[in-house]
């Protein structure tokens, strides 16, 4: 095996203390959540680790007093999983304790960590975005995975069989490959994260108004366009804004992923690529969009568009469609509504289908949701840790029902063996099993999933964009500018505000 020196554990820079780094939204809200955009190219990834990646050998365990600590986000009812899932691996690894506590949101998780790296500590696994984690390495905290995908050591289990330490081709080829190369996604083909739960965009639509007018689901964003042109004259309309999109920052970072237009780099040198001609085409293009009342984002609308979708705000505009996370169906069904023969129906059905593409040949989509990020220990607790990692994303059947209490699409194709998920799937159909639609969906759409670069600045590069959407559209200040002046300008400030942070 060849061999790389060790990095030394750097204290931890000011950076990580004082940067401002905005978190991604919860994916099991009605948000788009948060991860965001340029790629990770699928084309060039594979399961393989890149020959540029040099691989030491790994300590195995050896069966030792280890205390695995593992930071994350669940609810009480995902922790119920996990410990339901616990006593399976400590029936073959019974000297690893597993202390899993909630740290609040994906902030939480992530200043608790930015503390505890202060003093060189941390836990063993976390929850983690691509940005939790270029922060996290600014302290050469990470532990990246590469050697230990590759080990082909062996561990032996508490009822004497034997497995080995790495992943097998088998289960390096059942995760999904847009989610599997996300762990590469900080420019240096180096793995740092393991997947563990993923949700995407989706375009949710009102399955019924849409049947009675005989409109087609749009796959462009011409068919979108033209579609919300007609919604917008029809004279019953009054109140409508046909279109709600969650999430200003996806929806910038989509494009340019879709129209293969520069976004973000990891790469050392200019992180910020974004101000293009394309780009701020589209802007524009989207800005006309707002003007016409075709359509409203969350920041513009004060709350979630699912708000308008879902009507249950009706002082408010509605909308027909809304482009929000998969994670997030509860928030974009409505409330059953009840007769005077006391029948319980809903006002209108929920369609689900992939969100409108540049090129419907060329399918892009966000992916979204945590992943697992390790961190460097002594050698047993590393080992130990990394045991527990490939337990929670290769078992089938956690992963199974970790989707179906979550919502969150599982990171592994097996799934579809267990029987109890494949009926989960397959009755997947109106609103009360929304939720599974939704899973159903993300799944379908698996193939057209990209991951951006992650670098110190991603977080505000994210932000920067979707403040430019809310800029352009809104238009304050223009005077005698012409639309074009100002959206250059607005580029141009968000560029230079970026470099002068991160320069």
């Amino acid at each position: 095996m060849k061999n790389i020196k060790k990095s030394l554990f750097a204290i931890v820079s000011a950076v990580l203390v004082t940067a401002n780094l905005a978190s991604f939204a919860a994916c099991g809200v009605a948000s788009g959540g948060g991860e965001g955009g340029g790629e990770v190219d699928t084309n060039k990834y594979t399961y393989e680790t890149p020959d540029t990646v040099e691989i030491t050998d790994v300590v195995p365990y050896d069966g030792s007093d280890v205390t695995v600590t593992f930071y994350h986000t669940m609810g009480a009812n995902l922790r119920a999983v996990l410990d339901k899932y616990i006593p399976q691996f400590n029936a073959m690894y019974p000297n690893i304790t597993i202390d899993h506590q909630q740290m609040g949101d994906y902030n939480g998780v992530r200043d608790q960590i930015s503390k505890e790296l202060t003093a060189k500590n941390s836990p063993s696994i976390a929850y983690c975005y691509p940005d939790h984690v270029a922060l996290y390495n600014k302290a050469k905290a990470v532990l990246t995975l590469d050697s230990y995908i590759e080990s082909k050591a062996t561990v032996t289990k508490d009822d004497g069989t034997t497995e080995i330490m790495g992943l097998s081709k088998e289960q390096r080829e059942d995760f999904v490959l847009g989610y599997y190369v996300e762990g590469r996604a900080y420019g240096d083909d180096k793995m740092y994260t393991l997947p563990y739960s993923k949700s995407t965009e989706v375009l949710y639509y009102n399955k019924t108004y849409f049947e009675q007018k005989g409109y087609e689901v749009p796959k462009t964003w011409d068919d979108m366009e033209a579609l919300c042109k007609a919604i917008k004259e029809d004279p019953a309309n009054k109140n409508v804004i046909p279109l709600g999109y969650d999430s200003e920052a996806n929806w910038f970072i989509t494009m340019t992923e879709q129209m293969q237009s520069p976004y973000t780099s990891a790469k050392k040198g200019n992180h910020f690529l974004f101000n293009t001609e394309e780009n701020r085409a589209f802007v524009k293009r989207f800005s006309d969009w707002y003007d016409k009342g075709y359509v409203i984002t969350e920041e513009l609308n004060g709350g979630y568009t699912s708000d308008l979708f879902a009507q249950k705000s009706p002082d408010k505009a509605i909308s027909y469609m809304c482009i929000g996370s998969s994670a997030g169906a509860s928030y974009q069904c409505p409330d059953p509504v009840t007769d005077e023969d006391g029948k319980s129906s809903y006002p209108f059905e929920v369609g689900i289908a992939m969100i409108p593409q540049v090129n419907p040949e060329r399918p892009k989509v966000i992916s979204q949701g945590p992943s697992l990020v390790l961190f460097k220990k002594s050698a047993q607790e590393q080992a130990a840790a990394w045991l527990f990692a490939k337990f929670l994303t290769t078992t089938v059947n956690l992963q199974a029902e970790f989707s179906m209490t979550s919502g969150y699409a599982p990171v592994i194709n097996s799934v579809t063996n267990n029987s109890v998920y494949a009926d989960f799937l397959a009755n997947a159909d109106g609103n009360a099993k929304l939720q599974a639609s939704c899973v159903k969906q993300t799944l379908a759409q698996q193939d057209a999933f990209f991951v951006s670069p992650a670098f110190v600045g991603s977080s505000q590069a994210r932000d920067a964009v979707g403040l430019l959407i809310q800029t352009c559209f809104v238009k304050n200040d223009i005077g005698n500018q012409s639309i074009d002046t100002f959206i250059a300008n607005a580029f141009e400030d968000a560029i230079d505000e970026l470099v002068f942070d991160f320069s």
